[in-house]
């Protein structure tokens, strides 16, 4: 039933994937949404998968493939850990990633990103990561992070498709609008280097206040509403001209 769905939607609500070919003629910058254990590794908290996931992993895969270039080539690399606090609810959702815990670390696929001289890392308490990065000065972590490499293409890959990486990509797209992120032009989603989290309606009706949220249907919300946003989703990423990952 889900996938029928799912089709459906996919034929009342198209978008155009592209094939993304990346070179070294344009500065490109790599941000990773919350690729981390407790939304990504099996049993790691309330909300990490339960079983293995075929789109998580892909996720994993795709997004340490590209991780790997990018590093080898010393481009400028960013990473959102999502971290809480005890006792700091988000809302709707149950405790999770609490800072001090493996939850809010990044998986093992991309733990080696820690050493890498290129990368940033950004630890935010909340669902957007340009919200996460505002400091107590006014100053923006990742505003600076695009300024000062003078980044003109973000690419950008995580969890969950429809909340924190669509959350992040609206919010820099607003900004970029309004010419607070200059030189920043394109903003690409890469699909498979996304995924969001499976709750089918057959739990969450049992479950007081939860909402259901089928994986694939809204994965595809997640990259139609940021295709709708003004950013480029890519059904596939290359490299032009660079060594193979």
């Amino acid at each position: 039933m889900v996938l029928k769905t799912v089709d459906l939607l996919k034929n009342e609500i198209p978008f155009e994937e592209e094939s993304v070919v990346l070179s070294e003629d344009v500065k490109t910058g790599l941000v990773l949404v919350d690729i981390i254990n407790g939304f990504c590794t099996i049993g790691a908290g309330n909300l990490a998968p339960t079983e293995p996931n075929s789109q998580i992993n892909e996720m994993i895969n795709e997004s340490a493939r590209l991780a790997k270039v990018f590093c080898n080539k010393k481009w400028p690399v960013l990473a959102f850990l999502d971290s809480h606090h005890p006792g700091k609810l988000e809302h709707p959702y149950p405790p999770h990633c609490i800072i001090g815990t493996d939850e809010s670390n990044l998986v093992p696929a991309l733990k080696w990103l820690q050493k890498e001289p290129n990368v940033t890392i950004r630890r935010k308490d909340c669902f957007d990561g340009y919200l996460g990065s505002m400091e107590e000065d006014g100053s923006n972590v990742f505003v600076d992070w695009v300024k000062n490499n003078q980044i003109k293409t973000i690419l950008v890959v995580g969890i969950c498709t429809d909340i924190c990486v669509l959350d992040f990509v609206c919010s820099t797209l607003s900004s970029r609008n309004r010419g607070f992120l200059t030189p920043l032009e394109e903003v690409i989603v890469y699909s498979g280097g996304c995924a969001t989290f499976d709750f089918p309606v057959s739990i969450a009706r049992d479950i007081k206040d939860a909402i259901a949220h089928p994986q694939e249907l809204m994965h595809h919300v997640g990259l139609y509403m940021a295709k709708g946003r003004g950013a480029k989703i890519a059904r596939d990423v290359s490299f032009c001209g660079l060594e193979k990952p």
